[in-house]
């Protein structure tokens, strides 16, 4: 296994920031609990205080935890989820509307119906059932089963529920953006647990720099272990991968939390992280879980068959400590040599 030291002095999230450790006057860094997680932004917000810039990372959090959170019982999704609702609100409706864009590209190997199934192995703040009955789940999960009718939730069925856990931290991201932007924010980065939006420079006037980690199982360490370092000045960054959720069942066999919709079964394969760069972070976000969804042999075809898509793919090798990376063509100019 190779290890990677810190660069420029700070290293942060499942897909590692790397900020400058000198900032210039005119920026700004606020960190902060967020989504459960982490939030660390840097801005040059003029005129704007840390401590409001700080307040306003709070605002988003609660707005985001109230709209879309799995966890909290009071949430909107939640309640839709309960059907003590029907009414969407505007994230909803926008996530629910970019998830079907993604889900059809795919084949609906990306899907936020599988709440069920998810909940059933584990994944959504409940003890896994020691043997999921998968297939009398898997008529309550299909994109195509949902949509949003003049600001309602209509199901097919009513006991089918979103997760949007795929989706929702990368959107908060670009929320914050936004919401920086709004205050005059003109070189900014914001990150939430990995997922990142960067724009314009760095403090150190250069291109903003993200670290991918290396994808072994229980790595916890965020930042020590980094395969490739990416260049960013405009967009946003998600890594999806299977080595920090997961459990061993009885037999022995790893159970991660990205689930395989047609199946109702845990996704894994030899693709072990998937790295995405796009316009905005929720859409980063979801294309790296449906990669980890697709596995190895279905993510390396859905790139062949859409050469815009910037990735990089880290697929576990013959030993334990060895690993190969993809990097797509369209991806290839942001990393740094």
């Amino acid at each position: 296994m190779r290890k990677f030291g810190l660069l420029n002095g700070v290293v942060l999230g499942v897909a590692a920031l790397l900020a400058a450790c000198s900032p210039r006057h005119d920026f700004i860094s606020v960190s902060r609990e967020m989504l459960g997680t982490t939030m660390h932004l840097t801005a040059d917000v003029e005129g704007v205080t840390q401590q409001e810039v700080f307040r306003l990372a709070g605002e988003v959090d609660a707005e985001a935890k109230a709209s879309m959170s799995i966890f909290d019982a009071n949430s909107l999704l939640s309640r839709l989820n309960r059907n003590l609702t029907d009414s969407v609100d505007a994230h909803i409706a926008f996530n629910l509307r970019l998830a079907d864009s993604v889900s059809r590209l795919c084949g609906g190997r990306y899907d936020v119906t599988v709440k069920p199934l998810v909940e059933a192995w584990g994944f959504a703040g409940r003890e896994h059932d020691a043997r999921p009955n998968v297939d009398s789940l898997l008529q309550f999960v299909g994109y195509d089963k949902v949509k949003v009718v003049e600001g309602r939730l209509v199901k097919a069925d009513e006991r089918m529920q979103l997760d949007f856990n795929s989706i929702a931290k990368g959107y908060t991201v670009d929320l914050l953006a936004r919401r920086l932007e709004s205050l005059g924010a003109r070189n900014y980065m914001v990150e939430i647990g990995g997922e990142v939006v960067c724009k314009g420079s760095s403090p150190k006037n250069r291109e903003w720099r993200i670290g991918v980690e290396t994808p072994f199982d229980g790595n916890m360490t965020e930042g020590d272990y980094l395969t490739r370092v990416v260049k960013i000045n405009e967009g946003a960054l998600a890594t999806s991968g299977n080595y920090r959720r997961f459990y061993l069942d009885a037999e022995g066999r790893k159970v991660a939390h990205t689930i395989d919709p047609r199946t109702g079964c845990s996704a894994v394969s030899r693709l072990l992280s998937a790295t995405v760069v796009a316009p905005t972070c929720a859409e980063a976000d979801a294309f790296g879980t449906m990669f980890m969804a697709l596995g190895a042999d279905d993510a390396m075809a859905f790139v062949d068959r859409h050469p815009h898509m910037k990735v990089l793919f880290i697929f576990a090798g013959e030993g334990d400590d060895d690993y190969k990376v993809y990097i797509s063509p369209a991806m290839q100019p942001l990393i740094l040599e």
